[in-house]
């Protein structure tokens, strides 16, 4: 068979910077690479391809429905996020039963494999997502900064390091979170956190280039979600060498490892408060959390997801480059 053509349904719009958009923005561009014609749409709205790759089995479901009801010869991919995985596919019926639709499935870290059926397993590969950069560490030589990289949104507990911070109140420290307020209500709560705690800074959604270097110039970076089926950011950390002070959840777990030590009770601002206080006093233990953050970047290799994607793409019969 030759290579196929392909529409990647992801529920982010064009120009949005959510998760989702971009995961399906750098895949279209390993399926190019692979020798595939590739759409991204929204939804799937009749538009002839071989192949469906869905993102999100609650939010894509009708799109692979659809698919399946008028091409049900033809190969689909579901990608599971966090919420799918972590929440969507025990409660809600049309996540539940994307999953039984779908040819394959892709997840994003290995320990999201432990929330399938044995026979959802069968059908399920682990792609880790990949960074290209060519940024370093070089933190800031003037004050200890924390970044956080996230929306403004319940699941990433964005607020959990602000909270945190005001346990520090002896700590010459600074936190810089960037992201996009999904509501008024989040950016109130932004604005009051940072009226209370000047060393916390919210500055809103800023461009990639631009959060990347944040994150280069940051001496670590906390991820304090609730739920995540595998963290873009948290590999971006990887990629550039950033210790990573994370909630103690699967998700992360499935990227950083089960013996990393930068791990804190999630929801929990004490236990947060303790490891950034170890962060700032103790550079050896910094420096461990760099060295275990490194020995993890061969999980975030182009070259290892475009493998991943050739392999899952020949599995289904298709011709590649």
């Amino acid at each position: 068979m030759s290579a196929p053509k392909v529409v990647i349904v992801t529920p982010a719009p064009p120009g949005s910077r959510a998760g989702n958009r971009n995961t399906a923005s750098r895949w279209a561009h390993i399926l190019r690479e692979l020798g595939c014609r590739v759409l991204i749409r929204t939804q799937w709205q009749g538009e002839d391809c071989d192949l469906l790759v869905a993102l999100h089995a609650r939010k894509s479901h009708f799109s692979l429905r659809a698919y399946r009801k008028d091409h049900p010869d033809r190969p689909t991919v579901l990608a599971l996020t966090g919420t799918d995985v972590y929440r969507d596919i025990r409660k809600d019926e049309d996540a539940a039963a994307s999953l039984e639709m779908a040819t394959r499935m892709v997840v994003l870290q290995e320990d999201a494999i432990e929330e399938l059926t044995p026979s959802q397993r069968r059908k399920t590969h682990v792609i880790h997502q990949s960074v290209v950069t060519s940024l370093t560490r070089r933190p800031s030589r003037h004050t200890f900064r924390v970044c956080v990289l996230g929306h403004l949104r319940e699941e990433k507990d964005p607020f959990r390091t602000a909270l945190a911070l005001r346990l520090l109140p002896d700590v010459p420290m600074e936190v810089v979170h960037a992201g996009m307020s999904l509501s008024a209500k989040m950016k109130r709560e932004a604005d009051r956190h940072m009226r209370k705690e000047p060393r916390y800074r919210w500055v809103g959604e800023r461009p990639h280039w631009e959060a990347m270097r944040l994150l280069s110039h940051s001496h670590a970076m906390v991820i304090s979600s609730k739920m995540e089926g595998g963290a873009h950011v948290v590999s971006e950390a990887i990629a550039i060498g950033i210790p990573v002070i994370a909630s103690d959840i699967p998700g992360n777990r499935g990227l950083l490892g089960a013996d990393y030590p930068g791990y804190f009770s999630a929801g929990e601002e004490a236990d947060l408060a303790r490891l950034l206080r170890r962060a700032s006093d103790d550079h050896r233990y910094l420096d461990r959390l760099a060295a275990a953050v490194k020995r993890r970047r061969p999980l975030v290799d182009p070259l290892r997801e475009r493998r991943s994607w050739q392999k899952l793409l020949r599995g289904l019969g298709f011709r590649t480059i």
